[in-house]
């Protein structure tokens, strides 16, 4: 069986010439020879920002770039048309599409409603400090310019657990929004400030059988659509599980396919959440493994300090490895975002090597570790460099990555693992040794049955070759603050 690898096909401020759904298309063959096995696309539907929307202010999930809605009829990435068009080209070289699917909110309304609603402590959602009051807000879609294609079905208040504008009043607050639901929120994996139900823009109410109804239809109608493989569930922690599980198991029961879903729970510190949230689901979706990800975050600032042996402590790819999806970055931890905690440039390799090249979890590739990628912001200017040794290291994942695994986690600054390789694979076996400090140097076993054969390190950072002994043990190097990759000589 071949490894799965994804890629997340964009970042925050994509600005190239191209749009994505063309550059997609055009590198189809070459995400397919470097061992792409899925993509990750941003949110293909109409943003309350048009043209310039990220995809995150989801006002249309049935405008794929297809209406005149929000001043534009395209997307920031393209037209539905080109959007199709990169979905079959991937299918063609074999490669699954994830599309990125936002149910907590919506934006951009098309007529304001008067709500009944209480101001809500923004420290404490649970906490209200207000009576009743009245207010306008921008509550009701209409999709003016969709005219009912593809569904009929118009969002109003009642489809809305709480907004944070009131029109009439001119007021940016937290209003719980009073109707046949509930006057709160409703229960959510998160208990930050008292209950994480709300986020932003206008919080959807799954407590209503109708939205929930005309999600699993929509998404009946997007998989139909789109002939999509996956789905990566946006903000998870803010969302009804109750209502994720009975989405999921529409879709599976009417999908004619096994799809990858993918959730995203963003925790940087206690790994008890994500196992709660397994549990919650009982098992119907992957996990982004954040913490795997903050720990690489605190490495490459500590640098030699950091003990290396604590890598994966406190970790889904620990813990729970076949529920993991393992990453280094993505559009959140980019520079200039909210959860900003970008891995330093020096220790990205290091990371690449630790989820593509082990056995446990399923990797995700970032778009501008892949591509380089320059953006201003604010007057902020950023220049993201391309990994340098990635497109070889996704080669060895492909190729190469298999078969069992042996674990040298031994050393603060210097630790390894080898893999035996399979049948199935020629030429299958590794050896990784990467250092956080001095060059480091490690005896590890690839097994007897390489006895006599030699390794070199495919990434070219030592030119010695290693020799494995009878008892199928090699000593081997890596240099100072790097990765080495070391694969049999042919």
């Amino acid at each position: 069986m071949r490894n799965t690898t994804l890629i997340q096909y964009f970042h925050w401020y994509y600005n190239e010439e191209e749009n994505l759904w063309t550059k997609a298309r055009n590198e189809a063959d070459n995400l397919a020879q470097l061992g792409i096995t899925g993509v990750w696309f941003p949110p293909a539907y109409k943003g309350t920002n048009g043209g310039y929307s990220i995809g995150y202010d989801t006002y249309d999930l049935y405008d794929l770039g297809e209406f005149d809605q929000k001043n534009s009829v395209s997307t920031k990435y393209g037209s539905k048309e080109e959007y199709l068009a990169a979905i079959n080209a991937l299918h063609e070289k074999g490669i699954s599409v994830i599309a990125d699917t936002i149910f907590n909110h919506k934006a951009g309304g098309d007529e304001l409603e008067k709500v009944t609603v209480k101001r809500v402590n923004e420290e404490d959602r649970n906490e209200f400090i207000s009576e009743n009051l009245e207010i306008e807000a921008w509550t009701k879609f209409t999709f003016p310019g969709r005219q009912g294609k593809y569904s009929e079905f118009i969002w109003d208040f009642r489809c809305f657990s709480g907004v944070d504008w009131a029109e009439d009043l001119k007021e940016a607050s937290i209003f719980a929004i009073q109707n046949e639901y509930g006057e709160g929120w409703e229960d959510v994996p998160s208990k930050e400030m008292g209950n994480y139900d709300y986020l932003m823009y206008n919080d959807i109410d799954f407590r209503n059988p109708a939205v929930r109804e005309e999600l699993k239809n929509w998404g009946k109608w997007y998989f139909e659509t789109a002939n999509l493989d996956g789905f990566r569930l946006d903000a998870v922690k803010h969302i009804s599980t109750e209502f994720l599980n009975e989405w999921i198991d529409a879709m599976r029961e009417a999908c004619d396919k096994e799809l990858l879903i993918v959730a995203e729970n963003w925790v940087i510190d206690d790994i008890a959440e994500l196992e709660s949230y397994v549990d919650a689901t009982g098992g119907r979706t992957q996990l982004f493994d954040s913490l795997l990800h903050h720990n690489f975050y605190l490495a490459a600032q500590a640098g030699k300090e950091y003990d290396l042996t604590t890598i994966f402590d406190n970790t889904l790819v620990q813990n729970n490895p076949l529920v993991s999806v393992t990453f280094v970055d993505n559009h959140d931890s980019q520079p200039l975002q909210s959860l900003e905690s970008f891995v330093e440039e020096w220790f990205r390799p290091l990371a690449y090597a630790m989820i593509l090249l082990r056995e446990g979890g399923i990797p995700c590739v970032f778009y501008t570790d892949l591509y380089d990628a320059s953006y201003e912001e604010e007057g902020n200017k950023i220049d993201l460099k391309a990994v340098a040794s990635l497109p070889q290291m996704l080669k060895v994942r492909d190729l190469l990555a298999y078969g069992l695994q042996r674990d040298y986690l031994d050393h603060p600054n210097c630790i390894g693992w080898t893999r035996e390789g399979d049948e199935e694979h020629e030429n299958s076996a590794l050896a990784i040794l990467l250092s956080n400090g001095e060059e480091g140097f490690k005896t590890m076993e690839v097994g007897a049955k390489f006895a006599g054969k030699t390794f070199i390190d495919v990434l070219g950072y030592r030119t010695e070759e290693v020799v494995i002994n009878e008892e199928g043990f090699g000593e081997f190097l890596c240099p100072a603050g790097s990765v080495s990759v070391w694969i049999l000589k042919v």
